[in-house]
């Protein structure tokens, strides 16, 4: 009870507080009112008002309060946020100012009231009036502007701030940022690429400039914060700017996409690192939204490797696409528990299950798929380090070829309406071992297409994930962190890139879109990692080569100066169907269980050059990296490599 009365009292005074304020704005008002109609007849008399005029005085005042306080209670002027005012507000008090005299003159007509009022009286208590009526409104934003201004100004620690985009979003910032000092910039302008808007002067803050001359500026006017306000920059322009200001030790933030269309808190908290991810910058895609042609209320899912970063997403999307029942199974214990918590939480009428499994075991595979006969299947499990693949081919062999082989055949057995492969454009033309295993993996997936009545597979290939474990992204972020220096493996070797949710978004559609066995994601150009090594040192506020190094180690085995997406032959017969091309593959060996079943001999038996003989059968554009092995050399090469 105590509480509850605390409670109460607090909001009479609150609402008495709120009352008092009202009256206080209102009487200010018609004091403002009184004042001006005062000094309007003094300036038509030049200081002398007439006798005549002096009795009337009284009653054509009395009227004039009247029609201001209608006038002002009919525009709600009195209800007024001294903080939050726009322009909007600032067209209420001439819409009182108007008003009011309006009523003003029909008052004193209807009243024969003043034996007429000079009309240039009324028109200037009317300027002054509004005038004042708006001062008094504007007057302590505009001084909250200066007093944070100036305290700005005051402190060693601010940053010269530029905002790129004098747009809606960087106006909108700059009034959150002048709105308050709890922050370390101070806005000395703005660059934008609009023509029109050069030399303007933006909330006292004049545009200086084109994107194409931010370094100038920026030197010019020693600023130390970028702060970008254009939403939808692209990735390619954003990686221009970072190139061209990478002379200079300059941090960048960004506005999120996403507040283009939910303004749902002030642009300045709403202001996040500039990330690798916003090197890429394209339109979002999303599959929870309209993503797939039906619906999955009703549908399970199990996902391979669920606790990775691709398979985790994989079950974040499906759930919030609204599935009904998914099965999370991976090796990784620890990870695929918290990853259970996590969903748990976010997804409560989700039927989640866990399973720790080996997806070498085809007992434990079969099993799982028995017991929870999932609709869809999404296999994600794989080895993917390209150098470790190089040293233990054998291993590469167990998971990603009998590994795949396991899954895809008990997903068929169990009667899987489709089945999802993920595999990576390491499997065009591959030069290394991982990259190979993956593209025997795609020919188990569409042999098991061509034979299977019920499942529909598929092989969805993309490229590398930024931010992913084990990526370039966290690696280069801990060199940059430990003051380099940054490897690179070669100066010119480039890469796809998407983010993790963008990739699962089109891997999701590809697979619920049914667009056939092999497909392959739409993931722009190919970006120079040397390039992505520099622009996060700039990101950081350094200068690459020269508070941070870059070094170039050379390429590691197996790697490939570039990649690609299809052979020639696939790139003849593909189709684009929003972001996702579709191709159709050349059948695969007829013999292929019998070069299946020897791989896993060899892999079993530890024959590392046998499998790499057996890789170059299957496919006859793998290259062992540093080791040509002709036909007849190849048996005294495995007996040193075995040997070894």
């Amino acid at each position: 009870m105590g509480s509850a009365s605390r409670i109460g009292r607090w909001a009479r005074e609150a609402r008495r507080s709120a009352s008092l304020r009202l009256a206080e704005l209102l009487v200010a008002d018609l004091g403002i009112c009184l004042g001006s109609f005062y000094a309007g007849m003094l300036l038509r008399f030049e200081g002398s008002i007439p006798p005549g005029y002096r009795e009337t005085l009284p009653g054509i005042a009395g009227t004039l309060l009247i029609a201001r306080l209608l006038a002002n209670l009919a525009c709600r002027l009195h209800r007024w946020s001294f903080r939050h005012s726009t322009l909007a507000d600032g067209a209420r008090v001439g819409i009182a100012g108007v008003a009011g005299s309006g009523t003003f003159l029909g008052l004193l007509y209807m009243l024969r009231i003043g034996g007429g009022t000079p009309r240039s009286v009324v028109a200037l208590e009317l300027l002054l009036t509004t005038a004042l009526m708006a001062a008094l409104r504007f007057a302590p934003r505009l001084l909250g502007v200066y007093a944070a201004d100036w305290t700005q100004s005051r402190r060693k620690e601010t940053l010269r701030t530029l905002i790129v985009g004098a747009g809606s979003a960087g106006q909108t910032l700059l009034r959150d940022l002048q709105g308050s000092a709890d922050h370390l910039y101070r806005v000395i302008g703005f660059v934008d690429d609009d023509p029109a808007k050069r030399g303007m002067i933006v909330g006292g803050r004049k545009v200086l400039g084109g994107l194409d001359r931010l370094a100038e500026i920026a030197a010019a006017t020693r600023a130390d914060q970028v702060l970008i306000a254009i939403p939808r920059l692209s990735g390619k322009r954003i990686r221009e700017i970072l190139a061209r200001s990478a002379e200079l030790k300059l941090r960048f933030k960004i506005l999120p996409v996403s507040f283009a269309f939910f303004q749902d808190r002030p642009a300045s908290a709403a202001m996040q690192d500039l990330s690798p991810d916003d090197l890429l910058m394209r339109d979002p895609v999303t599959f929870a939204d309209g993503g797939t042609p039906i619906p999955l209320v009703e549908r399970s899912a199990l996902v391979t490797g669920a606790a990775g970063s691709i398979g985790s997403e994989i079950c974040a999307q499906l759930l919030r696409a609204g599935l009904s029942s998914l099965v999370m199974a991976d090796m990784n214990e620890n990870g695929l528990y918290l990853l259970g918590r996590r969903f748990a939480r976010e997804f409560p009428r989700a039927a989640i299950a866990l399973e720790v499994a080996d997806i070498r075991d085809p007992g434990r595979i079969r099993s799982l798929f028995l017991r929870h006969r999932p609709h869809d299947v999404f296999h994600a499990a794989a080895h993917k380090h390209v150098p470790l693949m190089e040293t233990a081919p054998g291993e590469a062999v167990k998971n990603n070829v009998i590994g795949t082989r396991n899954v895809a055949e008990a997903a068929a057995e169990a009667g899987a309406d489709r089945f999802v492969y993920i595999s990576t454009d390491k499997a065009v033309r591959p030069t290394s071992v991982m990259g190979t295993s993956k593209r025997v993996g795609e020919m188990i997936v569409r042999d098991l297409a061509r034979r299977s009545r019920r499942t529909r597979f598929c092989a969805v290939r993309f490229g590398n994930v930024l931010g992913s474990a084990g990526s370039v992204v966290p690696l280069f972020r801990e060199q940059i962190a430990a003051g380099g220096p940054v490897t690179v493996t070669h100066p010119e070797v480039r890469r796809y890139f998407m983010t993790v949710s963008e990739a699962v978004a089109l891997v999701l559609r590809a697979g619920y879109g049914d667009c056939g066995e092999l497909c392959v994601l739409d993931m722009g150009d190919q970006i120079r990692i040397a390039d992505l090594a520099r622009h996060m040192i700039t990101m950081s506020g350094l200068v690459p080569d020269a508070d941070v190094r870059i070094s170039f180690t050379g390429l590691r085995p197996g790697e490939k100066l570039f990649e690609e997406l299809l052979t020639e032959e696939e790139e003849r017969t593909r189709q684009v169907q929003d972001k996702i091309l579709a191709a159709e593959c050349p059948a695969p060996p007829e013999d292929l269980h019998a070069r299946i079943r020897d791989l896993a001999e060899a892999a079993a038996e530890g024959r590392a050059t046998r499998i790499l003989e057996l890789f170059r059968q299957l496919v006859p554009t793998y290259r062992p990296h540093g080791l040509a092995l002709a036909d007849d050399a190849a048996p005294a090469v495995e007996r040193a490599a075995d040997a070894g």
